[in-house]
């Protein structure tokens, strides 16, 4: 089975896309998780270029890693310095790991624009950088930027930027399409006259651009590229790098390609959400393999075949890349997915049984008014165990206000006062809050949090507002999604109104509702 290594650089060129910026702890935290899923290489960043940088890989230095080789990023010496008095050199070397990459040139549009040298100088800078970090005991990666654009231009001389690397002897010749602009048969076709002339191994680095970039390293590793590199969920500059989440079950699971172990693989979606959430970004819901969406069902066909054989309509089994299976419910869906739904929550339902029928006509009805339930499994597994009698309220709300007070001063105030009952003892209760929302879900929380503890570990992770009729104006029906999880599971719930703060309410009592009933599945 062909090996293929795994080059990280979600820490580097990940870190430059636009509006993601990684803490110094952020950088160690994702460097530990690539780690554990089995990653070659981990790019830490740029030791020449900043100060978080040189911090990282000081910080890095008391760490172990199982797995990977950490590795720092620079670029040739620049041509007024010789290699062993070159700052960015001398960074590299000081960074203490025991790989380097270093980019250089090899579209000569580069060399004569970019770096203002002759085409003679750049080969020597490649050769003097490589040959001199070589004498120094590292691992060379040596990435030839810019290497598709500059051999379409110029094959000759950018096929001589590759033979000065090889000559000063570096381990591995990545081809870079840094603009992302290269068609899978054109790298093709370049993939195998470099093959011909250079005997180093090579790899592949693809940009986006184009939305190639998986296609493109795909086609390059089946064109001998023997290292991959990326970043998870396909963050980088522009329109991004190649997205690992993708590369990797493609080259293991289809290709038969052997790049990290089985069990690891098992944790891609994991890793994926772990970078998303220390990104601030929201994860990609429809990202192949590891989005939410990924094996997502939702017409009532789709789902009778699925249930007979999952092959039907996946591609592979989810679990495989640490995903799952999800039968959602909408206007489209049939009885099937209302019994798959049903077994998964462990409710036993026939298919033709007055219960299965109401639930279905309830849900229809809702959904009519402007429910939706695709994303708010918690509001619908208890819209079952309603249909079904095993629904009890666990708590009995008497009542509540909301207060919005603007002063003079442009401070605004919100506060929320509740009364509940659990079990007859009445909790009275006031909280403060950013917003309206925010100070009814902090006094809900705070008056039944003393009943039950368990509710501290549920936090919101999102909140959405849809108007319904825009033609209704300020008056129109509002459906709040609110999506909560704790420490193991994560859940959706929803709320419709023509009020915004009582849509809000429903989709917030559903959310802790379905937290406390859980437990107690039949």
């Amino acid at each position: 089975m062909t090996k293929v290594r795994i080059y990280d650089t979600t820490l580097r060129d990940g870190a430059q896309a636009e509006g993601i910026s990684f803490s110094l702890d952020d950088k160690v935290r994702i460097a530990q998780r690539l780690d554990e899923l089995g990653i070659h290489y981990i790019e830490g960043g740029w030791p020449g270029s900043n100060p978080k940088d040189i911090k990282f890989f000081q910080r890095m230095k008391r760490m172990r890693l199982k797995n990977a080789k950490l590795t720092a990023f620079g670029s040739t010496r620049r041509a007024k310095y010789p290699a062993g008095k070159d700052p960015n050199i001398r960074a590299l070397l000081k960074s203490g790991t025991k790989v380097v990459c270093i980019f250089g040139k090899s579209w000569d549009l580069h060399v004569r624009i970019a770096l203002g040298v002759s085409l003679e100088k750049n080969l020597e800078l490649i050769e003097d950088s490589v040959s001199y970090l070589k004498k120094k005991k590292k691992e060379v990666i040596y990435d030839a930027e810019h290497f598709f654009d500059g051999y379409k231009d110029d094959p000759s001389y950018a096929f001589k930027t590759l033979e000065a690397a090889q000559r000063a002897g570096a381990d591995w010749i990545v081809l870079c399409d840094t603009n992302g602009g290269t068609l899978p048969f054109e790298l093709s076709k370049i993939m195998r006259e470099v093959r011909k002339k250079i005997k180093v191994p090579l790899g592949i680095h693809a940009h986006n651009d184009s939305g190639l970039a998986v296609a493109n390293t795909l086609t390059a590793v089946q064109e001998g590229a023997l290292q991959v590199q990326g970043t998870i969920n396909g963050l980088g500059e522009r329109c991004g790098n190649v997205n690992l989440c993708s590369v990797i079950p493609n080259l293991q699971i289809k290709m038969g390609m052997e790049c990290i172990k089985k069990k690891q693989l098992a944790r891609l979606t994991e890793v994926s959400r772990y970078v998303a959430e220390l990104a601030n970004l929201p994860h990609d819901e429809r990202q192949p393999f590891v989005g939410n969406s990924s094996f997502a069902h939702k017409g009532g066909i789709h789902v009778s075949a699925v249930k007979k054989d999952p092959r039907t309509y996946e591609h592979i089994l989810p679990e495989l890349v640490g995903n799952h299976r999800r039968i959602l419910v909408s206007e489209l869906a049939g009885r099937s997915n209302i019994l798959y739904k049903a077994k998964e929550y462990g409710l036993d339902l026939e298919k033709k049984t007055p219960q299965t029928v109401k639930v279905l006509k309830d849900l229809k009805r809702l959904e009519d008014e402007g429910y939706q339930f695709e994303g708010a499994e918690g509001s619908f597994e208890l819209l079952m165990k309603k249909a079904l009698g095993k629904y009890k309220s666990l708590f009995d709300l008497e009542g509540f206000r909301v207060t919005v007070e603007k002063r003079k001063d442009g401070t605004l105030n919100c506060e929320a006062t509740i009364k509940v009952k659990v079990e007859g003892i009445e909790e009275h209760t006031a909280a403060e809050g950013n917003g309206p929302i925010n100070a009814l879900d902090n006094a809900l929380r705070k008056a039944l949090e003393e009943f039950y503890p368990s509710l501290k570990n549920v936090r919101l992770t999102d909140y959405k507002v849809r108007v319904l009729d825009v033609k209704a104006g300020t008056a129109a029906p509002v459906r709040v999604l609110v999506e909560a999880r704790d420490k193991k599971e994560r859940w959706g719930t929803v709320g419709v109104s023509t009020n915004i703060i009582e849509a809000s309410w429903q989709a917030l009592v559903d959310s802790l509702e379905y937290k406390l009933l859980k437990k107690h599945r039949k």
